[in-house]
């Protein structure tokens, strides 16, 4: 939706959350070019060609987190001032978001030289080259300053590597339990139809508490806690890291990858929608063109191997190849051409070996009440600490090879990653 002059006021009505409900600076925020780019951004990356219910938008995302953030702040009691900031912080905090999501994440890092999040910081604050949404009218700075409402007290909440926003409205946005996965837990669930996301958010709402600046949970609230962290576990191995949804990411990167003048040529591709992309990979002609057709026709790469645990030298050798993209890519179209297969043809998924999307440490901090004391019940040995450190995927590393290659890449490479590196 776009705000509509003369409307003070909007209620949205949404699956997830019923009626939200925006005034203000929220409306004005919503209205502006860079929020309504994320109509054309999947939620859910490329998960649509495995779950065909899985269309919904980074926008409704948006909207859902800063209803949860809403709701939060009322229950811990914060006051008109944190309210506003940490709600605005809910509804930009995906501004930054490549089309498709996370799927370009690494391209944009190698491209741009942040993520996701430094981007919308960039957005926020309406500086630099790396800001969206530029045009006529207010910039998003403007339209929180008139408000009253510092952008870079915002920003800070958005991207807090390079500051120090109160620990207690970081934890909103950036916990283990936060307003950002209780929304797309439960929303990502509802439109793949995996039933495995079905948290109680409702309880967790009802029970969240402040202490010592720290997100706790009431006592009653433990069930539902531990409902939480065994629905984000399943959801990771059952939908996110699906072998067929990285299949389709890892060959959109392949595409985007493989264009004319890469790296510098992809830096538009990366600020456009889902649409935009593929209609530029499709006008670009060649490989990249030919590959997007995989995406298009979903006639997708099948996994070679993979491998669930690495020796010493294998995964240093991976993570050679994950830490520096050209090698990675000229290793893959080696391998092609050993098969003779055109560029793009073998790929690799290094994503098990991305260290910042190690699960388990914000958990330490998660507490429950217990007898009037705060405990942390997720620090010692347990099945649940277990869980918590589940790795969000279950293989490490894999290869994918265009399918009518694949005969004879099992042919000419073995099982190892040795063989492969």
């Amino acid at each position: 939706m776009a705000a509509e002059r003369g409307v003070a006021r909007k209620t949205i009505f949404d699956p997830v959350h019923g009626g939200i409900t925006l005034e203000g600076v929220f409306l004005q925020l919503v209205g502006h070019r860079a929020f309504q780019r994320l109509w054309g951004i999947r939620q859910t990356g490329l998960a649509h060609l495995v779950f065909p219910g899985a269309n919904h938008t980074r926008l409704e995302h948006s909207l859902g987190v800063h209803a949860v953030v809403r709701t939060m702040a009322e229950r811990l009691g914060l006051d008109e001032e944190a309210t506003a900031r940490v709600a605005a912080g809910g509804l930009l905090h995906d501004l930054g978001h490549t089309p498709f999501s996370h799927t370009l994440e690494p391209t944009l890092r190698e491209v741009v030289g942040i993520g996701h999040e430094g981007r919308s910081r960039a957005t926020i604050l309406s500086e630099g080259p790396d800001a969206l949404g530029r045009g006529p009218g207010p910039t998003i700075a403007e339209i929180l300053e008139s408000h009253g409402i510092r952008p870079p007290s915002v920003a800070a909440l958005v991207d807090p590597s390079g500051a120090s926003p109160p620990p207690l409205l970081r934890a909103m946005l950036h916990g283990a339990i936060d307003a950002d996965r209780i929304d797309y837990l439960q929303r990502d669930a509802h439109y793949t139809g995996v039933g495995h996301g079905a948290i109680d958010a409702v309880r967790l709402l009802d029970t969240v508490r402040a202490s010592r600046s720290r997100l706790v949970f009431a006592e009653k609230g433990r069930q539902a806690v531990e409902g939480f962290l065994v629905g984000r576990a399943l959801m990771y191995s059952s939908v996110y890291y699906h072998k067929t949804v990285r299949a389709a990411e890892v060959l959109t990167q392949g595409a985007v990858e493989r264009i004319r003048g890469y790296p510098e040529s992809a830096r538009p591709l990366l600020a456009g929608t889902d649409a935009d992309l593929l209609v530029a990979l499709q006008q670009e002609g060649g490989r990249p063109a030919e590959l997007v057709r995989g995406i298009l026709e979903r006639r997708l790469p099948k996994r070679l191997v993979g491998w669930k645990s690495l020796g010493a030298a294998e995964r240093r050798g991976l993570v050679r190849l994950a830490r520096d993209p050209a090698e990675r890519r000229a290793r893959e179209d080696e391998l092609a051409e050993q098969i003779r297969a055109p560029p793009g043809a073998v790929l690799f998924d290094l994503s098990g070996l991305d260290r910042r999307e190690a699960p388990g440490a914000d958990w330490n901090e998660v507490g429950v009440e217990e007898d009037g004391k705060i405990v942390h019940p997720f620090r010692a040995p347990s099945v649940w600490r277990a869980l918590a450190l589940r790795p969000r995927s279950v293989w490490v590393a894999a290869v994918y090879v265009d399918e009518r290659f694949r005969a004879a890449a099992a042919r000419r490479f073995g099982r190892r990653a040795a063989d492969l590196l």
